[in-house]
């Protein structure tokens, strides 16, 4: 592989393994080789050891997860200046091959395109999830209708809860939902290996300063994931007369619900995220209702129009800024012939 065109691969997984995943479980890995004359190929894959087999048997997260990973890849390419080709889910008989990415030397972004691709590029690394409430401030229409055009653009939907019913019915099924996984002991077992005990020097997971140490009521209240089950663990949270602000609740839907969508709803996912970020605004997500069944059904029935919820969640403007983790890009790097 050509020196430039390495570093330009180099570049793109760099930024990749940034992007947003249920749990921080980083269910992906990469591989890479030479292409055509002078270029290169990066291929996308899902590490199914990393699925959440309670909360996620179907691996519907793993791949929206995968999607946010693929629209950063994509980005940073870009970045550097040169319009990748992809393909989506390109061999059906090797399903945990999730795209590939191929980068051609002769093949350049427009010019005219730059700016805005770097000014996405720079959150990639700032980008945080938030946890807890918002500062009170108003979402400007203007912001949240380039949001959904964001979205849009990845083959997915913003769906804006305005209605105060609608909002209050999603923060109870989010309540309901995160009671009846604190309930079951699988489950509990299955989110406490992606929550270690503070001082644990891990790369990947909720690592006690990347989640708050209490559950700040918001009205209406989304109930946030209890990663320390009860132990003091977590970040303080930072003191603001102007706490409890709930934010803006969306969904992000899209018109199937097979892995295709799933791909296209992380890629639309995290396309907004980065615009949300260049913004000052920040998003809180809630997956626990979308792991229900139940309530998943529910949700799309009564509040998406027919829509499938991929992803839950809060925006507005973070009251601060937490900490994560990342694994090393070489150790989810391979060479592929």
């Amino acid at each position: 592989m050509r020196t430039d065109v390495e570093g330009i691969v180099r570049a793109a997984i760099e930024a990749a393994v940034w992007a947003p995943s249920v749990h921080n479980t980083q269910p992906w890995w990469f591989g890479t080789c030479d292409h055509g004359d002078g270029g290169a190929r990066i291929s996308l894959h899902s590490d199914s050891e990393r699925r959440l087999d309670i909360a996620d048997p179907d691996g519907r997260e793993m791949l929206v997860s995968c999607g946010a990973a693929l629209f950063t890849l994509r980005l940073a390419v870009q970045a550097q200046g040169f319009e990748p080709r992809v393909r989506t889910l390109p061999e059906p008989d090797r399903p945990g091959l999730l795209a590939d990415l191929v980068i051609d030397p002769a093949a350049r972004v427009e010019p005219g395109a730059l700016m805005a691709i770097e000014r996405l590029y720079r959150q990639v690394r700032e980008r945080r999830s938030h946890r807890g409430p918002f500062r009170q401030a108003v979402v400007a229409t203007g912001a949240l209708t380039a949001l959904r055009e964001e979205v849009h653009r990845e083959g997915a939907e913003l769906l804006l809860v305005s209605d105060a019913r609608e909002r209050r019915a999603l923060a109870a099924f989010t309540e309901v939902a995160e009671q009846l996984q604190r309930l079951d002991p699988e489950h509990q077992a299955e989110a406490a290996r992606w929550a270690p005990p503070p001082g644990r020097h891990r790369h990947e997971g909720m690592v006690d300063r990347s989640y708050p140490a209490e559950d700040v009521f918001t009205d209406p209240h989304f109930a946030a994931r209890d990663f320390a089950q009860g132990r003091p663990w977590g970040a303080p949270e930072e003191p603001s007369a102007e706490s409890g602000i709930t934010g803006v609740v969306a969904i992000v839907t899209t018109r199937g619900d097979g892995r295709a969508d799933w791909l296209a709803a992380g890629q639309g996912l995290q396309r907004m995220l980065l615009h949300a970020s260049a913004e000052g605004l920040a998003a809180a997500l809630h997956t626990q209702p979308l792991e229900i069944p139940e309530l998943r059904t529910l949700i799309r029935v009564r509040l998406c129009h027919g829509g499938h919820p991929q992803v839950l969640l809060r925006l507005g403007e973070p009251t601060a800024t937490l900490g994560t983790v990342r694994r090393r890009p070489e150790e989810l790097t391979d060479e592929e012939a």
